[in-house]
């Protein structure tokens, strides 16, 4: 059917997957009636893209949306910007103004909220909102549209009382509930003041009215929502709430004997040394495969932990992980950053092993990225910091680690995802974490051999650089392959008998149904597959609480 009728705004940004849903844009859908005046909703349009679709087909359907050009009709696009998709979003805005130039281009996000004057996709634009735009853009719309123009290219934002903002629920669509995570927050902004993030710019921690809040989950619950990812920075700074929102979703799980429905699945991030028993009571209570906490440790060195301004009580730390791993089901991701000022690799490697034997489901590692207005940039010359002039700005060497140590664990980071986040290698890995080699003394010329006598990073490490070495790549290896290269590997200094039964049973439990060399002659005979389910955003953590990963 031919379109008669075209908005005159058009919302649109690159998301890295599909299954991501701008928050962001929304809450300024959401406020253009409230902040620019009645009918300014009507006119615009939300459209969403991935950072993988070509570009010239994101320009092409852009401008199909917004129409014929107008002499007499301004058009708007705002490009919501972060550090994941500037590159991307820069070549779209050059090939949109190549091909209208009349077209207003007005920018906004964290990406283009610091450092405005260096950066390409600013050039570009006529219009830069710093900071919070969910006012901001709604008033330069209606000042686009209906005039007088503004003045000023780079607009602060304007933060207003959280009272003030309608909320952005009823803009997520059926299909948005149906397969797209849905991002959702109680508070903004957080007290601590950690360099390594752009929050440590904020002055405090502000919290939505909560019955509020609470009555738009409700209603997104209603129209069939299972997925809540909320973007707090620290969902359990204010407890009161916490437990609120912790009930609320009590409340919503299913009677054991209920009809077969959509799990529930619930992400939240926490800060690690703060859970009193109210919040504790509330944690037990929750089924497995509901609770997702993501645990944000960064690093154990008490040094580096004051060099970057960051207050965390590691004996605290320890002690909440271990209550949540005995006391919960909660699934907990708990990250850690390589290449933080001071941070040597022995001192990484401490703290890696200090938190493996706490027994993590997932340990997520990250290499520290400048991010853009961040305070971590202070520290650049005392203490040797060299970052990638690209995004997403990675660490490129500091005073204590050099580039090729950095890049090392770069792959170390993407083997250990592979290997251990995935669930798939559970007891494989505790033989190689854990085992004591079989027969001869140890060669000490033999770097492979050399590393059974090290702690679990060291021997993960020295995988890495075998795996490197033989295959000259992180990405793309099949769990055949990877089976195959660990039979190998573990072989050389454990029986091979028992790595082909640890690699069997790994194989068998995480559902693969191809044939490994190593496990020729030994997997049972399969049925047909069936037909290949939808996977649930849940998939990696039911592999984890199936008993795969201890």
């Amino acid at each position: 059917m031919t379109r008669t009728t075209f908005p005159r705004i058009v919302l649109a940004t690159l998301n890295a997957r599909y299954i991501h849903a701008a928050l962001g844009l929304r809450y300024l859908l959401a406020n253009l009636d409230r902040h620019g005046g009645a009918g300014l909703r009507a006119l615009a349009e939300l459209r969403e893209y991935t950072i993988s679709r070509p570009k010239q087909e994101v320009v092409a359907d852009l401008l199909a949306t917004l129409g014929p050009a107008s002499d007499s009709a301004t058009q708007i696009v705002g490009f919501g910007v972060y550090i994941w998709n500037v590159t991307q979003s820069t070549e779209v805005i050059r090939l949109l103004k190549a091909a209208r130039p009349d077209l207003k281009i007005v920018l906004g996000g964290p990406e283009v909220s610091h450092e405005t004057d260096q950066q390409a996709i600013t050039r570009l634009a006529d219009h830069v909102i710093t900071g919070w735009g969910d006012v901001s853009f709604a008033k330069l719309c209606r000042a686009l549209l209906d005039g007088p123009p503004p003045l000023m290219k780079i607009i602060p934002g304007e933060q207003p009382p959280l009272a003030e903002l309608a909320l952005p629920y009823g803009e997520y669509s059926a299909a948005d509930l149906a397969h797209r995570l849905l991002y959702v927050e109680a508070s903004r902004g957080c007290p601590f003041k950690c360099e390594f993030c752009l929050s440590a710019l904020d002055k405090t921690a502000w919290g939505f009215e909560l019955d509020r809040v609470l009555a738009a989950l409700d209603t997104l619950y209603q129209r069939g929502a299972r997925t809540f990812k909320f973007v707090d920075r620290t969902f359990n700074l204010k407890i009161e709430h916490s437990v609120r929102i912790l009930q609320f979703f009590l409340e919503r799980l299913p009677l054991p004997d209920a009809p077969a429905s959509a799990p529930l699945f619930l992400h939240f991030e926490v800060i690690p040394d703060h859970l009193p028993e109210r919040l504790r009571a509330m944690l037990a209570q929750f089924p497995p495969g509901v609770l997702q906490l993501e645990v944000g440790v960064q690093t154990f060195n008490v040094a580096v932990q004051q060099t970057i301004s960051r207050r965390q009580d590691n004996i605290a730390t320890e002690a909440n992980l271990r209550w949540l791993l005995a006391h919960s089901h909660a699934h907990l991701h708990v990250d850690l950053i390589f290449g933080l000022p001071g941070e040597t690799l022995q001192s990484f490697a401490d703290g890696f092993d200090r938190l493996l034997a706490i027994g993590p489901h997932e340990i997520q590692l990250g290499i520290l990225k400048r991010l853009r207005g961040a305070p971590i940039a202070r520290h650049s010359a005392a203490h040797g910091m060299v970052y990638a002039p690209e995004p997403p700005y990675s660490v490129q060497h500091t005073g204590a680690v050099d580039a090729a140590t950095l890049r090392r664990f770069g792959r170390f980071a993407r083997y250990w995802d592979v290997l251990a986040n995935s669930g798939r290698f559970t007891q494989t890995l505790a033989l190689l974490l854990h085992a004591a080699p079989a027969g001869a003394a140890v060669n000490p010329d033999d770097t492979q051999a050399a590393a059974w006598g090290a702690s679990p990073f060291w021997r993960f490490l020295a995988l890495s650089d075998w795996l490197w070495q033989r295959h000259g790549a992180t990405h793309k290896l099949s769990p055949e392959l990877l089976v195959d290269a660990l039979f190998d590997y573990l072989s050389h200094s454990l029986s091979a008998d028992g790595v082909r039964q640890a690699l069997l049973s790994d194989y068998i439990a995480s559902g693969a149904r191809s044939n490994p060399v190593a496990l020729q002659g030994l997997l049972p005979r399969l049925a047909p597959s069936p037909a290949k389910a939808r996977r649930t955003l849940a998939t990696r953590q039911e592999r984890h609480q199936s008993g795969l990963v201890k």
